[in-house]
């Protein structure tokens, strides 16, 4: 070929790649063509444990006006007008995005239009507008009438749209507030975090019909010591529930209770969940009308586990169901070069679980952001304990009345959302006093609010950032908690009351060249091949190993999942086509290690303690 032809040849391949976009993909995924492509992305049904059989998923090319001359999106009174608006936005990926179709470096003002039409199958039902995450401050319209807004960066929200409905086609304006400037909850990607900004819609839309009486929340604790399944619907009218577990196909018990009361599923000789075994029963739930006929009816899952602290050897430790399993994890910060904070599709979403998975590892640490409900579904299904961070805040002193407020206000929402996943072990409200306040207090009322977790109350208590005077150890919560790169050794050690955990440490980075973010990269130390790395890491492993036999560590948690822009530190790097350490070696030693933790049990008695 010439020259010219090669051209063409390449660029022919690139525009089948990614058609009728003006952005360029810095460092694609092996899915972001796939997810360029699609009609409707992440189309799989958001909420498994509280599903329903009809839905109708929203995501998709939306119409999209913003920029730095976009209406103020603040709370609006009248939807913000949409003539000649010629931009259109790839929902659910954030306009900072390259899978958006926007790709702008920070967007404030947004606003997002979608026309829709109520299928005809649904008449006479209520309509349910949900949306899986909108950062910060959301406004909805339809019709052009005000149907309610809520402002949270995390966590889901739902709107009853029905009386704004017509017959035929419907208008959905989203307006959608961020700032990005560090009082709300926001993590990595606030001013004084490392990464690219996101903004606005970043989770799924959906809608979903349903009865007049329906069910509108659902609370599971399993309790292994009375042997039942603990269970609350919040529902608005009907009263009586029914509750069925499976085993498969096969039904294992049945009881029944009260909408807005607690009551109880027993369940005889449970198969217990863990990352060894991790078993999940299915759910069906029931909600009935004063005219004894089922008023709504969804599936669900649960597991029966429990994790609680108690003494080995006159060590405390971690047990989880009544033994002690070293937690031995991967810090996952859950972003993407292609999506930023959304994944681009369900297989990316469940890729690092597996691998995680794979190379042994029985922990992830979800760092400074929450995940999709799916995300959850798969670390409930294919068996990893997480550790579920809240985003921070980065300016606490501020108007302390609003942003203090909102961030507690926050942190209740993202705890209620993700209650019922059995995978989640333990909550981290504060990580190296990033924002930090009241840090023993809020610790104290997370331990209240869920006391069937463990809590971590200020991770990294031992670093902080120079602009804030350090909270240190709160003293309290579950865990004693340091940070140590390159590590192991400085790690804490167990008190009288709570156990040893390695929030952090590890950090060693390759180059990989031709899959780095385009900027200068680092890492707290490096390695020039990765036989050379994986040595480093197994070096390292055989330490952790060495602080849980005679230092009483419980808990190691390696940085990090994959690379995340400047950061090349990851185990994958950060497009997910490279393995940077030898896959068998290090599920090798991570095994072993947490094989040697399952020899301490062996002076455990019946009740988990010596």
């Amino acid at each position: 070929m010439t020259t010219y032809q090669y051209f063409i040849y390449f660029l022919l391949l690139f525009v089948n790649a990614y058609p009728l976009r003006g952005q360029v993909a810095q460092l694609p995924t092996p899915w972001t063509e796939t997810a360029s492509r699609a009609e409707v992305p992440l189309a799989e049904y958001p909420r498994p444990q509280l599903q329903r059989a009809e839905w109708l998923c929203l995501n998709g090319k939306w119409d999209y006006l913003g920029g730095k001359d976009a209406p103020d999106a603040f709370q609006p009174q009248k939807p913000a007008v949409f003539d000649n608006v010629a931009e259109k936005i790839l929902v659910p990926y954030c306009p900072e995005s390259f899978l958006s179709g926007i790709q702008r470096k920070q967007e404030i003002n947004m606003w997002y239009r979608r026309i829709f039409e109520v299928p005809a199958a649904w008449k006479n039902k209520q309509i349910i507008l949900h949306f899986g995450a909108v950062d910060h401050d959301a406004t909805i319209f339809v019709n052009g009438e005000q149907a309610g807004s809520h402002a949270g960066g995390y966590d889901a929200f739902s709107i009853n749209i029905t009386p704004f409905l017509k017959n035929g086609k419907n208008t959905l304006i989203v307006a959608a507030k961020d700032l990005n400037d560090g009082k709300t909850p926001s993590g990595k990607n606030g001013p004084r975090g490392d990464y690219t900004f996101t903004s606005g819609i970043w989770q799924t839309v959906w809608l979903e019909p349903v009865n007049k009486h329906f069910i509108q929340g659902i609370r599971l604790l399993p309790e292994l010591d009375h042997g039942r399944l603990k269970i609350f619907v919040e529902s608005d009218g009907a009263k009586k529930i029914s509750a069925a577990a499976y085993d498969g196909k096969q039904l294992i018990t049945k009881s029944d209770g009260v909408s807005g009361s607690y009551f109880y599923l027993p369940i005889k000789n449970p198969k217990l969940w863990s990352p060894d075994s991790p078993f999940l029963y299915d759910l069906k739930l029931s909600l009935y009308g004063k005219d004894g006929g089922i008023s709504d009816e969804v599936t669900s899952y649960f597991a029966m586990r429990d994790i609680k602290l108690c003494k080995i050897n006159g060590v405390v430790r971690p047990l989880l169901n009544g033994k002690f399993v070293m937690q031995l994890g991967l810090l996952d910060q859950g972003y993407w070069p292609d999506g930023i904070l959304t994944a681009p599709t369900e297989e990316a979403l469940k890729s690092d679980i597996e691998y995680t998975k794979k190379a042994g590892y029985n922990l992830i640490r979800k760092h400074m952001k929450t995940e999709p409900q799916r995300f959850y579904y798969w670390t409930d299904k294919l068996g990893l304990l997480v550790w579920q961070d809240m985003p921070a805040i980065w300016y606490p002193n501020e108007d302390t009345t609003i942003y203090r407020e909102m961030f507690r206000k926050e942190l209740k929402a993202i705890i209620d959302d993700h209650y019922n996943s059995p995978s989640i072990i333990a909550w981290v409200p504060f990580n190296e006093n990033w924002g930090a306040f009241d840090v023993k207090n809020i610790t104290d009322w997370v331990k209240q609010y869920d006391p069937s977790r463990l809590v971590n109350g200020n991770s990294g208590f031992n670093n902080n950032p120079s602009y804030q005077k350090a909270y240190g150890d709160p003293g309290n919560g579950d865990f004693v908690d340091t940070h140590i790169y390159v590590g192991p050794y400085g790690a804490s050690v167990p008190d009288s009351a709570r156990a040893a955990s390695l929030g952090e440490f590890g950090g060693v980075g390759l180059y990989t060249r031709g899959h780095m973010w385009p900027v200068e990269n680092n890492a707290y130390a490096y390695e020039p091949t990765q036989t050379a790395l994986t040595d480093r890491y197994i070096l390292l492993l055989e330490q952790v190993d060495q602080l849980m036999k005679y230092k009483g560590l419980s808990v190691a948690i390696y940085t990090q999942t994959t690379d995340v822009e400047h950061e090349v530190n990851g185990v994958l790097t950060y497009d997910r086509k490279v393995e940077k350490m030898q896959l068998e070696r290090i599920k090798e030693i991570n095994e072993a290690v947490i094989k040697d933790s399952y020899e301490l049990n062996k002076s455990i008695g019946q009740n988990g303690q010596d």
